[in-house]
């Protein structure tokens, strides 16, 4: 078998959902290609589908091979991945493909063997024809709602967890849907005048920007092998766990920044509009920015001398891209100039700092209060969440004494294994961080050799549902050591499993994560659905929503190891454990109970502060219109009623300061 490049990293790939991401030049989230902007090289048959999954088979810690079962989850996937919202199918469609005989399943396995796709090619055709019915709809609506002399009203967001059980029910949701993209284009465009012809400007947007997803399920295309293949493989991967995913080529560029947190561009970020690809952003430190002559609403009039007027949205990304040249010719144009500006730009590996670590400090006493944000567990050329972390601490010492930290993870949806290690072993000495534990049940367990405390005062990690993948091992970790308090919603995300990845490897022949193994902390516990339960719980702006493995299909279940506080070193070569048992074994960090024994004390401070604070009695309130909601319909409040100040950060840093007046009591009591 080929040499796979391949990384180990724990990253919740639904953070999406929930995080407004921001996509640069050529990263940008598409679901499939349009025809022309297809790479040959990565153009797929029906035999790769065979091929690339075998593949991936032979990683996964459950199925090595396929089955019916899986067989009927990968029919029933391909319906889903197409109708994620409900807006196409109806249930009676749906309930047709997942009823379909066990014998059909069994032959499934058969043809997929041969490289067959007719039986996915014939679910397709149950796509198409939803297709064309909504085409048709979107027809009628949109003709009505341009020229209609009355003054349309926007119905609120809704999200559909069921199919629509009738062809009017169904009708109504896109009726919905359109007025309310309509009326979002509207404000976003900051129209005053409100024309037949306006209104007809946007629907044509929206029509380009759903047929960008229609056009890869419709068979005229001379692309259909690929993107039957490319469905195909998708489905089959979701069949296998509720992580592991095929990707394509765009798909893994996007991640691929996520995860190092740069990308090569020249720094802008764009978005299609009505009159054209206007520059909505900057990229901080970016060639664009730097050159001072691009501004936020440009228009790109043309790109090496091409005019942009006849190019498609991803005509224009690709374009970006140079083909292989290192510089960028732009004309650009802000509205109500005629004549355009013409700009030349380097293309350069541009570091993502704003989604890097970030930190700041409050006063204390005598000290300061270190306050973290760290987004996920990042590692790339020249950049490492630990070593910004380690940058931090120490910055943060030269402000003033360090009396305390407050490490905020709300938002950190994972990232690469290892980086999770080296940040937890920041803050013990030596020991077992996370226990891995693979299909054909070898363990593994991760350690942090360092031996040096970077810092070993009151920590508080702030956490919330959000929190997942590697961000659960680093909270449960050094809860576990009694190292650390969890403060936060009740418990974190849940997703307690191990991925490995080809993504981060631009020459891949095929982007893939599977699910490899569970992972597990030092105490033996898993995270796996159950998550990191909070020591001290302040509610988070996700604590109402339906946030957690616990909500997704084909979840692996919960199990424990054995605790490796006095590690076991089973997996370390006889030739080596003589130096682990000399050097390693007698440093390892101790579990401390002092944080723990203080809880009452702890809990019942904050749970007073908050009760007392009207500000955070309004975000309750708020909250609690929203509980029991889908992360879909996930907002971020605007001027929001208990005020712009983070209520978590603030009841965090007044924790870590008790924290501290309990530390000195006991300084004082004992000499």
């Amino acid at each position: 078998m080929r040499r796979l490049f391949i990384w180990i990293f724990l990253f919740w790939g639904g953070a999406a959902q929930l995080f407004s991401s921001v996509h640069f030049d050529e990263i940008v989230k598409v679901e499939a290609l349009p025809p022309s902007a297809v790479d040959e090289k990565h153009l797929l048959k029906a035999s790769d589908v065979r091929d690339t999954f075998n593949e991936m088979l032979q990683f996964h810690v459950q199925h090595h091979k396929l089955t019916p079962m899986l067989v009927q989850r990968a029919y029933k996937v391909f319906l889903e991945q197409f109708d994620r919202f409900k807006m196409y199918l109806l249930k009676s469609e749906v309930d047709q493909v997942n009823r379909l005989s066990k014998t059909v399943f069994e032959r499934g396995v058969t043809k997929y063997s041969q490289g067959d796709l007719t039986d996915f090619f014939e679910i397709n055709q149950v796509v198409e024809n939803a297709i064309v019915r909504a085409q048709k709809w979107r027809e009628e609506i949109e003709k009505q709602a341009i020229l209609s002399p009355f003054d349309l009203r926007e119905s609120r967001g809704e999200s559909y967890l069921s199919y629509a059980l009738t062809a009017d029910q169904l009708k109504e949701r896109v009726s919905k849907q359109l007025i309310r993209l309509l009326m979002e284009e509207k404000k976003l465009c900051g129209m005053g005048d409100w024309t037949p012809a306006q209104r007809e400007k946007i629907f044509t947007l929206w029509e380009r920007r759903f047929l960008r997803k229609e056009n890869t399920y419709q068979t005229g295309s001379f692309l259909k092998e690929h993107y039957l293949a490319l469905h195909a493989l998708k489905a089959l991967a979701t069949s296998l766990d509720a992580h592991t995913a095929y990707f394509s080529p765009e798909e893994a560029r996007e991640m691929r920044a996520a995860l190092e947190k740069q990308f090569e561009g020249v720094g802008v970020v764009l978005r299609e509009g009505i009159d054209g690809v206007m520059i909505i952003d900057l990229v901080a430190g970016g060639p664009a920015e730097k050159s001072r002559l691009v501004h936020i609403g440009d228009q790109i009039v043309s790109i090496d001398g091409k005019s942009v007027s006849e190019m498609s949205y991803e005509q224009v990304l690709d374009a970006m891209k140079g083909d292989g040249n290192r510089e960028l010719h732009l004309a650009l144009r802000q509205k109500g100039e005629t004549t355009p500006r013409r700009v030349v730009l380097s293309r350069e590996k541009i570091m993502m700092n704003e989604q890097r670590l970030q930190y700041r400090s409050e006063p204390c006493n005598d000290g300061i209060i270190g306050v973290i944000t760290l987004p996920s567990f990042y590692e790339g050329q020249g950049s490492s969440a630990e070593k910004d972390m380690r940058e931090a601490l120490k910055k943060l010492k030269r402000e003033g004494a360090l009396k305390g930290v407050v490490l905020d993870m709300r938002e950190n949806s994972g990232g690469f294994l290892t980086q999770a290690v080296k940040v937890a072993g920041l803050f013990i000495s030596q020991g077992v961080v996370a226990i891995s534990k693979y299909g054909r049940g070898e363990v593994k367990y991760l350690r942090n050799l360092d031996g040096r405390l970077y810092f070993d005062g009151p920590l508080v990690i702030l956490i919330s549902k959000a929190s997942a993948s590697a961000t659960e091992i680093v909270a449960q970790a050094l809860q576990d050591y009694g190292v650390a308090l969890i403060v936060g919603d009740e418990h974190t995300y849940g997703k307690g499993t191990i991925q490995i990845q080809t993504v981060t490897d631009p020459s891949a022949r095929a982007y893939y994560k599977v699910t490899v193994g569970r992972y597990y902390t030092v105490s033996g516990r898993s995270t796996q659905i159950e998550g990191v339960k909070a020591d001290i719980v302040v509610p988070t702006i996700f604590a109402s929503y339906k946030i957690g493995e616990r909500f997704l299909e084909y979840p692996l279940p919960n199990d424990q190891v054995a605790a490796a506080y006095v590690d076991p070193l089973t997996d370390i070569d006889l030739r080596s454990r003589s130096w682990f048992q000399k050097n390693y074994l007698p440093n390892l960090h101790t579990p401390q109970e002092k944080w723990k024994k203080e809880l009452p004390t702890l809990a019942s401070k904050s749970k007073e502060r908050l009760q007392n604070n009207p500000n955070f009695a309004l975000f309750i309130k708020a909250q609690e219109k929203k509980r029991g909601r889908s992360p879909a319909l996930f907002r971020r409040e605007l001027n929001p009623e208990w005020g712009e100040d983070d209520l978590q950060v603030a009841e965090a840093v007044h924790i870590v300061k008790d924290m501290l007046s309990i530390e000195n009591k006991k300084f004082v009591t004992n000499p």
